[in-house]
């Protein structure tokens, strides 16, 4: 979490330089699903914040764990901050990187890029690769994704009582809007 705070204030100076052309987080939708053998667990998050660097392609997004919203029970939801994420002691979820391919942010288009980035889950930081499709409009850049996560990658342990009904590796739905600063 820390890295990611560091690139939010690095891209934030940058927009006083202006060279830099810089978005925030304007709209997001996080979700994700378990599919076990017992049980489907979906729950969806729209309360993200970031920023984009369209000039030098970096992001930076973060994700307030709290936020999600679905679940099966509010004991479900409840289990998932308290015994899974442990939100309390790690509340965000961050995603910071780079679009690795070199295209133009600021020319309006279709591109099918990937993102190389860390993302930070329960405070254990993993480097990903993450296929995007990304819309350069009138209204900003729209970056859609889907990827998996394997839980113990990010040391979110699973009791073997409720094996059965959480998925070892869950799948992310990403579909994020980001806008001009004014």
């Amino acid at each position: 979490m820390i890295r990611a705070m560091i690139l939010l204030a690095t891209l934030l100076s940058a927009f006083g330089q202006g060279e830099r052309t810089l978005y925030r987080l304007e709209r997001s939708s996080v979700s994700f699903k378990s599919e076990a053998p017992l049980e489907t667990i979906t729950a969806t998050n729209t309360k993200s914040t970031g920023v984009l660097d369209a000039t030098a392609r970096t992001f930076a997004v973060q994700v307030p764990i709290t936020e999600f919203q679905g679940f099966n029970s509010p004991l479900q939801r409840e289990h998932f901050n308290e015994n899974y994420l442990e939100s309390s002691t790690h509340p965000k979820a961050t995603f910071t990187g780079r679009i690795i391919e070199t295209i133009d942010l600021l020319a309006p288009g279709t591109h099918s890029v990937r993102a190389k980035g860390e993302l930070t889950v329960k405070g254990v930081t993993r480097e990903r690769i993450v296929p995007c499709d990304l819309v350069v409009g009138p209204t900003g850049v729209r970056i859609t994704t889907s990827f998996d996560v394997a839980l113990d990658e990010h040391d979110i342990r699973v009791p073997r009582v409720v094996q059965q009904k959480i998925a070892p590796v869950v799948q992310v739905k990403v579909d994020v809007l980001f806008t001009r600063k004014p």
